[in-house]
């Protein structure tokens, strides 16, 4: 985890090859007091990571971010409004990668859509 204490994981169903994590955000945490102070929004790359290692946590593999296409940051996600964000994850295997494409949604709105490539390290 590169943000320590940022994020717990609530909740993860897994079956074939769909991931849907639901994650509890610290509102507290240190980020938010440079992103930024009054109005907390949480960094597009941190959301980005966020992928990464729940992808990591399922395949029980350390991953390197190879490539991200069609990254859409549809809105701003600020846990003081709702701490609880969900990642939404198709995941495939393929040799040496792993392929993600992901949604990062609250229960009202869409935060985040990514399509990405990684390899196993």
């Amino acid at each position: 985890m590169i943000l320590e204490g940022f994020y717990e994981v609530s909740n993860t169903a897994v079956a074939g090859d769909t991931a849907v994590t639901t994650l509890k955000i610290n509102k507290d945490h240190k980020i938010y007091k440079g992103h930024f102070p009054g109005r907390p929004v949480t960094p597009g790359v941190v959301l980005m990571q966020l992928f990464k290692e729940e992808a990591e946590r399922i395949f029980n593999k350390k991953l390197q971010l190879v490539r991200a296409d069609n990254v859409k940051f549809t809105t701003v996600f600020d846990p003081t409004l709702d701490n609880e964000l969900i990642l939404d994850s198709n995941l495939t295997k393929a040799g040496e990668f792993i392929k993600l494409k992901g949604i990062a949604k609250t229960k009202s709105f869409i935060v985040l859509k990514i399509n990405s490539l990684y390899k196993v390290c």
